[in-house]
């Protein structure tokens, strides 16, 4: 099976998925979307309105501030892959429960192996909590750290620098330097379409890297 074919049954699964209370309220899940063979994927925490209306990760406001913020480091969104730790919105764009975040870890798992990226950039706390669970988004915020030999950089999630304007430089500016990470560990690569992702949690092992 291709990581294609992977990342397709992943989000059939999704599609039908009743192992926690958010299928009941959602509209439609968020399984992710972009190359299977992205050398670089983006977790975020959850769906929300515009998301669960539409079936595709970050379209809002928020996603229109990370196409910005991909442009920084020199990316687009068609070479990259896009999901969240949780596939349904959460009611009122809470944050997500335990019980919610352990559903979806299985699917996030499986679809980091099929794509197996070079780097992982996790939005928000949320994602940064399944490789660095003790670790504070403020202090390691920006920092490129290996972690079972993949490179994982924790960002604030584009809202919260929506929601705090003074973060929005903050945020700018990790990104900036998120391009030469991704110089320094990215060989090019051909892009073809299609969603990916798994996810590890060796915070254990983690050795912080110099983006600049």
């Amino acid at each position: 099976m291709t990581p294609a074919d992977t990342l397709a049954q992943i989000a059939h699964q999704i599609s039908i998925c009743q192992q926690c209370v958010l299928h009941s309220t959602r509209k439609l899940p968020v399984p992710g979307e972009g190359p299977s063979n992205a050398q670089i994927m983006l977790i975020g925490e959850g769906p929300g309105f515009y998301e669960n209306e539409q079936g595709r990760p970050f379209v809002g406001a928020a996603g229109n501030f990370l196409s910005e913020l991909l442009a920084r480091a020199g990316l687009t969104r068609e070479e990259v892959f896009i999901t969240n730790v949780v596939k349904c919105r959460p009611p009122d764009n809470r944050d997500p429960l335990p019980e919610e975040l352990a559903a979806c870890r299985d699917y996030l798992e499986s679809q980091i192996a099929a794509i197996n990226p070079k780097v992982i950039v996790t939005l928000g706390r949320f994602s940064m909590a399944i490789f660095f669970p003790r670790a504070r988004i403020g202090a390691v915020h920006g920092q490129a750290s290996k972690v079972n030999g993949r490179i994982i950089v924790p960002m604030y999630h584009p809202a919260a620098a929506l929601h705090q304007p003074a973060l929005k430089s903050t945020v700018e500016r990790d990104f900036l330097h998120l391009a030469e990470s991704i110089k320094q560990n990215v060989p090019a690569r051909p892009v073809t379409q299609a969603p990916a992702a798994q996810s590890e949690d060796p915070a254990d092992s983690a050795t912080q890297l110099s983006l600049f």
